[in-house]
């Protein structure tokens, strides 16, 4: 297995409740920085469609409890 290390976004800062991403194997991995055991694989193309909704506010309606 051919992975890179674990990144985050700049903007995060030092909050640690931040998405992750790194490329393993030629699939890329999402978690969430304060849950590093669940992680979701995913490909180039299901994440490019995911931030296309993403900057178009599809999930601005979502919230956490």
């Amino acid at each position: 297995m051919t992975s890179s290390a674990w990144q985050k976004s700049s903007y995060s800062g030092a909050n640690s409740d931040c998405v992750e991403v790194r490329v393993s194997d030629g699939l890329i991995e999402l978690r969430e920085s304060d849950d590093g055991d669940v992680i979701v694989l995913t490909t180039r193309l299901n994440l490019a469609d995911f931030l296309q909704g993403a900057k178009a506010g599809e999930f601005d309606h979502l919230t956490t409890s």
